[in-house]
């Protein structure tokens, strides 16, 4: 190993720790089983457990269609262990995961409907198997918002995942590019960093992007926060690499997407009295992309940008998929399209392009579900758009979060699988849909801590416990320094009085 290597491998080593030093919170608790879902996200956020062990399939050569059916046996295990280490969590909370799941019951009717559809999948076995792995997003969502402190769970994971997944991508694509860096059918090297592929690693520095953006902002506005100062480093160090891999990977999907949602979050956040901006920003957005992609024959606007019209041979794909014609009512079956002849098919007439997606979140529900299935999509994109603004009328700083992950799910279903199970973009919208259920997320302070007061009291505490003595001025005025801790000790306090 050259010494170049071994100095930036060590810089990194130490970097990574560091920024877990720069950006702790002494006031936030949070539970270990976090790290359940922060492990689910690091994995579907780059590569499977066998390629990190090197035990990755091979998808090439005869065999290819065959492998990619019955998948990794060390994944399997690894990712059933996940799935009862989630049931074992959610077992624990079954009053707050029941209360949630009954203000949720549009997901568990898609998920229900995803059951019914393995019965007229080609493939049962396999797509029961799928539909399994599935329930594994809906899980590690529920663990997240039925901690204690959502919120600040939430938080707590995705920059868990992120001062992971960024340093690393960093350090393989500039110091190992044989293990961040593929060769590509023309012989050119393809920055991919932890992911598999640079469209993925695009979609990773979009999704988490808007996150870290979003917190360097919130961040900087927060000037009685002590922390203020080592909290804007580590999250602007993540920011500028994220910037970074943008220009690496040249994923224009990815760079648009995530810089339209800085905007309207930003509109978003400044603008809460005035949700017709708002609107008008999404609108204004995905018409400019719709328009590019669909309505302009001559493909100018994409050349503008420098790009084939073609969008990378994606027309081609999307002409060929549907050529096969499935069930227009109720499609293929679970994530069951890519498999059997019709994989064979499609890799046949593109033999230097091994797909498993047809490059367009909309035309792969289409393919396994039907219009019946772009009906749940659109219903569920619906609600969660609603809920989204609905926060913002009441707590516009947190509500535009979860509006810039909306925003960048449906612009990344454009040309990529988005609503797909184990990618991340459909794990966030899950999260934007039930996290938009629960109205601590979006009320003021003072509100959000009554309300979140409330919710623990109805699930936690006895209900004949004893009253403690009310608190004392001095333990209020060491709390009033902790901001987030402050709005449940004040709602305890009220109860108490009464």
């Amino acid at each position: 190993m050259q010494p170049y290597r071994i100095v930036a491998t060590f810089l990194f080593a130490i970097g990574i720790p560091g920024l877990f030093y720069l950006d702790r919170n002494e006031d936030s608790e949070v539970s270990k089983a976090l790290w359940i879902p922060a492990v689910w996200l690091f994995v579907i956020s780059s590569r499977g457990f066998s390629a990190w062990f090197g035990l990755q399939s091979n998808f090439k050569g005869v065999t290819a269609a065959k492998s990619y059916e019955d998948g990794s046996p060390f994944d399997m295990w690894a990712f059933t262990f996940l799935l009862v280490a989630t049931l074992v969590v959610l077992i624990a909370r079954k009053a707050r995961v029941r209360s949630l799941l009954r203000k949720n019951g549009l997901i568990l009717l898609y998920f229900s409907f995803c059951a019914v559809s393995i019965v007229w999948s080609d493939f049962p076995f396999v797509a029961f198997k799928r539909w399994i792995k599935a329930l594994g997003d809906l899980g590690i969502v529920l663990i997240i918002l039925t901690e204690p402190d959502p919120w600040g769970a939430l938080k707590r994971v995705i920059t868990r995942v992120g001062f992971f997944i960024f340093p690393l991508s960093v350090l393989f694509i500039a110091y190992y590019p044989g293990i961040g860096q593929i060769l590509t059918q023309s012989w050119t090297l393809e920055p991919t960093g932890v992911a598999t592929q640079k469209n993925e690693l695009g979609l990773d520095c979009m999704m988490y992007g808007v996150f870290f953006l979003w917190t360097l902002l919130s961040v900087y506005r927060n000037r009685r926060d002590t922390s203020r100062r080592r909290r804007l480093l580590a999250h602007g160090i993540i920011v500028i690499m994220i910037i970074w891999l943008l220009t690496q990977c040249q994923s224009m999907t990815s760079i648009t997407g995530l810089a339209s949602a800085a905007g309207v979050m930003w509109l978003a956040s400044r603008r809460s009295r005035r949700p017709l901006l708002v609107h008008l920003s999404v609108i204004a957005v995905l018409g400019v992309a719709v328009t590019a992609l669909f309505l302009d024959p001559g493909g100018s606007m994409i050349g503008a940008l420098g790009k084939d019209p073609t969008i990378h041979g994606r027309t081609e794909i999307w002409s060929l998929v549907l050529s096969l014609h499935t069930n227009p009512l109720i499609g293929t079956g679970f994530e069951s399209f890519w498999l059997g002849s019709r994989l064979e098919k499609m890799w046949a007439a593109m033999p230097n392009f091994y797909m498993n997606e047809a490059h367009s979140g909309y035309l792969e529900v289409y393919l396994n579900f039907g219009w019946l299935g772009i009906c749940f999509i659109a219903v569920l994109v619906a609600t969660g758009y609603k809920r989204a603004i609905s926060g913002i009328r009441r707590n516009p700083e947190r509500a535009s979060l979860f509006l810039g992950f909306l925003l960048c799910t449906m612009f990344y279903a454009f040309s990529e699988a988005a609503f797909k199970s184990m990618t991340i973009s459909w794990v966030f919208l899950l999260l934007v849909i039930m996290a938009g259920s629960q109205s601590v997320f979006f009320r003021s302070s003072m509100r959000a801590g009554l309300a979140h007061a409330s919710d623990l009291a109805a699930h936690d505490e006895p209900a004949c416990a004893t009253p403690e003595p009310p608190f004392s001025p001095t333990e209020l005025t060491k709390q009033s320094a902790r901001n987030e801790s402050l709005p449940e000790l004040f709602a305890e306090q009220q109860e108490r009085n009464r």
